[in-house]
């Protein structure tokens, strides 16, 4: 079974164990991903945070699970803590490329030795943007990048995520 076929399985045994018609927000915590995989017969990631990781940004959330929205609203997974997720119904937000505004191009000005080993996922693609100065030229302000992907975690302090 491929990852992203253990992943689905894995989000749909987790909403279908808590999930009861009417509900506009399910709660999960990390710690049930575990449990979930066995429960469906699947192996346990090696990386548990991948697969809500995944299910947030990488992809969709499982037709099965999308299939219980009610009209005019979707399935999406929002942060609710420290290991802890909520499954949350709300309106769909689409974000498509307006066709009747003129394309702008930039010339690529990635350094070769970094286009030549970036791999094929997101820290690679913020590289790309952070050294062709992308957020500059299409907000018309100087922006710095403080780091591409910070995790904190201190006493105290819920853990937080920063993307660039």
């Amino acid at each position: 079974m491929s990852k992203s076929n253990v992943y689905a399985a894995i989000i749909e045994e987790i909403f279908e164990s808590k999930f009861k018609k009417g509900m506009t927000q399910v709660d999960f915590e990390r710690a049930e991903i575990t449990a979930a995989a066995k429960r469906r017969g699947v192996r346990r990631p090696s990386n548990v945070g991948d697969v809500v990781y995944s299910a947030r940004y990488r992809g969709n959330l499982p037709e099965s699970v999308q299939s219980t929205a009610t009209r005019g609203r979707e399935w999406i997974i929002r942060g609710a803590g420290s290991g802890r997720y909520s499954f949350v119904l709300t309106r769909p937000i689409r974000l498509a490329p307006n066709e009747q505004m003129g394309a702008t191009k930039v010339p690529d000005a990635t350094p070769g030795v970094v286009a030549m080993h970036a791999l094929n996922d997101e820290q690679a693609l913020l590289a790309v943007v952070r050294y062709n100065r992308l957020i500059d030229i299409f907000t018309g302000i100087t922006c710095y990048s403080l780091q591409n992907h910070l995790r904190t975690a201190v006493r105290g302090i819920r853990q937080t995520h920063f993307h660039q």
